[in-house]
């Protein structure tokens, strides 16, 4: 029957504008390209600013993980200005990340992904009826629960930011602001109104004690057939369907996974450097290589961007976030021959390209390498082996079964906080570099800053989205999802519900961009850069 040719503009629940074509052939992805349709353009706004600008700045890059994109803006500045951290301000700088991430669990699972279940596509498959009856968007029995529960953990991040998202508490040298005990009881009381309405409940059908137990994944599969409670979870439901409508049988992927790590150790940061951060992380950073399956270290001096197959004017030579000049091109189309988006192509000097997201974090932490007291979980790196490989299946395990151990997270800082010690210590503001990093919800994200003559020189962001959606590099080799969507099955080509389930499973963010489309590009940053 030949090569179909399917653009698919937008794809929908990916947070952005992305827009992916697939040639299809005989019901199947044979090539893909993957599309960043909006201009993020933040480090072009930065410039010449104050460097406490990319505090107010970066945490609007994202609506959905603000605080992760501000952890790293902090940190970036701490590193430049050798600032020294109070032990309850990195505390509460985890918190904070910590339960926007705990937030943004259900309500990716029921706002992006769950509705999927409920597609007529589906029809057939004996779980059809009660994912429709818990899943439909608004009226589903367990959608309208989920997207509610989400708000409560942002509750304790108002009690330190004053709101979310857009807060903007995390400053050099601390935080602004100084929990109360009033302030801790609240937020013990919002964690256990979650765990008790729906963690427990609706989501595992178990104690977070009992799911703790889990340690493979023969436990989990003992787990799932040990009472009809964990059956009927949402978590055990929706992993049984996803096997009944095959969603363990695609969306592969490059077979190389990186996280930076995140969670800062109170008592082994307060001195934070570059080079000292690897050691001082409760999440420890990483590559596993599944062909080899060796895990490493992960340094920010392994980072390459590449934007051959990009919308800027910048050659196609491999470049360090450091040496970037981000300069965008205007009156853009695309040419899948040149270029075609304006993510760049990220990759690892050694392993090349590299998948991000909850996936990659959960395989990393099931590797024996980095401080022997940092966190280990070998449960997904298990399921992983024994299932052959990632799948779209296999993707959503892996982030919802992080919220157990971000929730146990979040009581220990609470536990930690010492009310009488400092929250703050006023940093030296001098010229420098700096760089901060941290695991957001969709995956690693770090900042790179330059700082001359009191100004920013040079501010570089890369995001989960642009390791995961970056077009081919300067090697024609395809970026993470590109290479996912390969061997996807399209059963219908006017509705390809499979593709959309690939993206989804990376949970791309195309909102971190500026709302700047090609044709305005040098007018609105004009505009920008003299706000």
């Amino acid at each position: 029957m030949g090569i179909k040719t399917l653009n698919i503009s937008p794809v929908g629940r990916v947070e952005g504008d992305l827009d992916v074509r697939v040639d299809v052939e005989d019901g199947y992805v044979v090539n893909a390209w993957t599309q960043a349709e909006l201009f993020r353009g933040f480090e072009v706004i930065l410039r010449g600013k104050d460097p406490k600008a990319g505090l107010i700045a970066t945490p609007r890059i994202c609506g959905i993980c603000g605080a992760s994109h501000l952890t790293c803006g902090s940190w970036a500045l701490d590193t430049a200005w050798e600032s020294e951290v109070p032990r309850n301000a990195i505390l509460a700088r985890n918190l904070g990340q910590l339960v926007e991430s705990i937030q943004s669990i259900p309500r990716y699972f029921y706002g992006l992904f769950a509705v999927d279940l409920t597609h007529r596509n589906y029809s057939n498959s004996v779980f059809y009826e009660e994912a429709v009856r818990r899943f439909t968007a608004f009226t589903g029995k367990h959608y309208e629960v989920g997207v509610s529960i989400s708000a409560k953990p942002l509750e304790i991040y108002a009690l330190m930011g004053g709101q979310w998202p857009h807060s903007s508490y995390m400053v050099p040298g601390g935080v602004m602001c100084a929990l109360t005990l009033t302030d801790i009881t609240r937020a013990w009381s919002i964690l256990e109104y979650f765990r008790t309405n729906w963690l427990e409940p609706v989501w595992l059908g178990c104690s977070l004690e009992r799911y703790e137990e889990i340690k493979t994944y023969d436990d989990f599969m003992a787990w799932l057939d040990e009472s009809p409670n964990h059956r009927d979870s949402d978590l055990g439901f929706y992993w049984r369907m996803g096997f009944d409508i095959g969603l363990d049988k695609y969306g592969v992927g490059v077979g190389k996974y990186m996280t930076w790590g995140y969670l800062p150790h109170e008592d082994k940061y307060q001195n934070p450097t570059i080079e000292g951060r690897n050691a001082a992380l409760i999440m420890k950073s990483g590559v596993y290589d599944s062909s080899s399956d060796m895990h490493t270290l992960m340094d920010h001096t392994f980072a390459r961007e590449n934007t051959t197959h990009s919308w800027y004017d910048e050659g196609t030579a491999d470049v360090h976030p450091f040496d970037r000049t981000t300069k965008p091109t205007h009156h853009n189309t695309k040419d899948f021959n040149d270029a075609y988006s304006w993510s760049t192509a990220v990759h690892h000097i050694n392993y090349g390209r590299l998948e991000v997201g909850p996936l990659a974090r959960q395989l990393v932490a099931g590797g024996t390498h980095g401080e022997s007291w940092q966190h280990y979980d070998g449960f997904i790196l298990d399921a992983f082996k024994q299932m052959g490989g990632a799948s779209a299946h296999l993707r959503q395990l892996a982030r919802v079964h992080e919220i157990v151990k971000l929730y146990r997270q979040a009581e220990r800082c609470l536990r930690e906080f010492k009310l009488n010690d400092p929250w703050y210590i006023q940093p030296q503001e001098k010229d420098g570099r700096g760089w901060g990093a941290t695991a957001a919800a969709r995956g690693s994200l770090c900042h790179w800053v330059e700082i001359e003559a009191g100004k920013i020189k040079n501010y570089q962001v890369i995001a989960p989205t642009t390791w995961n959606v970056g077009p081919r590099d300067s090697q024609e080799r395809l970026g993470p999802i590109e290479e996912a969507l390969i061997g996807t099955p399209v059963h219908d080509v006017t509705d390809p519900v499979e593709v959309g389930h690939v993206a989804r499973s990376f949970d791309s963010c195309l909102v971190c961009t500026v709302h700047a489309h090609d044709s305005k590009t040098g007018e609105e940053l004009a505009r920008f850069r003299t706000a």
